[in-house]
C-alpha cells in the first residue's frame, strides 16, 4: 500500500515535468514563428477556481485552480499576440471570416463562486466576454460535488472508509502520498462504476465523519440569486453542463436526455434565455459521444465544448457540438505557456 502510493506520487511528478518540458519547447518554437498552421482560427479556453491560492498542502485538484493574477496575465499575453476576445455564439462567424486575426472565447466549468467574485473584473477589464456552464443541480442545490467533497475530506481526516464493490475498506490518508492515492482509487471507482451510487457512498462516509458535503456546494458555488444578479453583467453568458455532472455517456437514453435538458431548461427558467451553449462534463469519452450530440441538436444547442485539447479549425463550421478546449491549467501558471497553448504546437507536436 506505501509503495503503491509512493508510486504513485512519482508517476505524478513525472507527468508534470514531461508536460513542463513540453510547453517550454512549445514556447521557444511559437516565438520563431514555427508550425504557424497549428494555431488555426483561434482557441476557446477552459478554466474553473479564479481566486488565491489555497494554504493546503494537499491539493487534488490543483489544475482546476488558477489565480486572478494568472488570469490576467493571460489576457494580457493573449491580446499581445492580437487575439480578438469574443463570445461562443459568434464563433461561427469568425470561423468563415478571413480575417488573419486569431480569437479566443474563455469559459468556466460548474459555476464557482469565484467566478464572480475574483474573474468577472478581470474579464471586465478587458472587456473579454466569457461564458459559464452551470449545472442546475449546483446552483439548485439538490446535487453535491464528488472531487471537492473527496478533497476537504482527505484534508481533515487521516483515513477513509469506502466500499468499492466487495465491502468496506479501509484508506490510510496520514501521508500527502496515502491522500493521492486514496483521492485516485475513489476517483476512479467513480469514474468506472455507477457514479450516483459510488457518490452516495462517499457523501455518507463524508457525513460519517461530521462532513456535510452538501455544505460545501453551498460555500463554493454560486446560488440562483448570485447567478441572476451576474446575469446583468453584459459580457457573461451562461451555457448548460447537466444537472448533476455525470458522465451522461454512461447513462441510459432517457436519464442523459433529463440530464442535459434539465440544465437548459433551469437555466431558461433562471434568465428568462434558453441556453444555445453546452459543455459536456468531464469533457471527455464519460460524456462526449454520438448519441450526446444529436441529443444536443434536437434540443436547439448550436455549440457544445470538450475538453479534448485542441485549436480551432475553419472546417469545424461543419458541426460545432464537439468543439476542443485548451485548459488554463492551475499546475502551469506562466504566461508563456498560454502562447505556447494558443500556438496550437503542443498538440501539433502530440498528435
Amino acid at each position: 500500500m506505501l509503495l503503491g502510493a509512493i508510486n504513485d506520487q512519482a508517476r505524478l511528478l513525472m507527468k508534470r515535468a514531461v508536460i513542463s518540458g513540453g510547453l517550454e519547447v512549445s514556447s521557444v518554437l511559437a516565438s520563431f514563428g514555427l508550425f504557424g498552421s497549428a494555431r488555426g482560427r483561434g482557441a476557446i479556453f477552459t478554466l474553473h477556481h479564479v481566486r488565491p491560492r489555497g494554504k493546503n498542502d494537499f491539493r487534488p485538484n490543483d489544475l482546476l485552480d488558477v489565480t486572478p493574477e494568472f488570469l490576467e496575465a493571460a489576457i494580457i499575453a493573449l491580446a499581445n499576440e492580437g487575439y480578438d476576445f469574443i463570445r461562443l455564439e459568434d464563433i461561427p462567424e469568425r470561423l468563415s471570416d478571413k480575417s488573419s486575426r486569431p480569437f479566443a472565447c474563455f469559459t468556466l466549468d460548474d459555476g464557482y463562486r469565484d467566478n464572480a467574485s475574483f474573474a468577472a473584473a478581470i474579464f471586465a477589464r478587458y472587456g473579454a466576454p466569457y461564458t459559464i456552464f452551470l449545472n442546475s443541480g449546483f446552483f439548485g442545490r439538490t446535487c453535491t460535488m464528488w472531487w471537492e467533497t473527496l478533497d476537504a475530506l482527505l484534508n481533515r481526516t487521516d483515513k477513509v472508509t469506502f466500499d468499492f464493490g466487495q465491502g468496506a475498506e479501509i484508506l490510510l490518508a496520514c501521508t500527502p502520498a496515502q491522500k493521492l492515492s486514496a483521492f485516485n482509487r475513489i476517483a476512479a471507482h467513480i469514474n468506472t462504476a455507477d457514479e450516483r451510487q459510488a457518490v452516495a457512498g462517499l457523501d455518507r462516509e463524508a457525513l460519517r465523519q461530521d462532513f456535510d458535503p452538501s455544505g460545501i456546494v453551498v460555500e463554493l458555488t454560486l446560488a440562483e440569486a448570485e447567478l441572476k444578479r451576474l446575469s446583468a453583467e453584459p459580457l457573461v453568458s451562461y451555457g448548460g453542463h447537466t444537472v448533476s455532472h455525470r458522465g451522461i455517456a454512461r447513462l441510459p437514453d432517457d436519464e442523459a436526455e433529463a440530464e442535459i435538458a434539465g440544465s437548459l431548461d433551469a437555466i431558461a427558467a433562471m434568465t428568462g434565455t434558453r441556453p444555445k451553449s453546452f459543455a459536456y462534463p468531464y469533457g471527455d469519452a464519460r460524456s462526449f459521444a454520438p448519441r450526446e450530440r444529436q441529443t444536443l441538436k434536437r434540443l436547439g444547442v448550436d455549440i457544445a465544448v470538450t475538453t479534448r485539447p485542441g485549436t480551432l479549425k475553419r472546417e469545424m463550421i461543419g458541426d460545432l457540438t464537439g468543439l476542443p478546449r485548451i485548459s488554463l491549467n492551475g499546475l502551469y501558471q506562466k504566461a508563456r505557456y498560454v502562447r505556447a497553448l494558443a500556438s496550437g504546437i503542443p498538440f501539433k507536436l502530440t498528435g
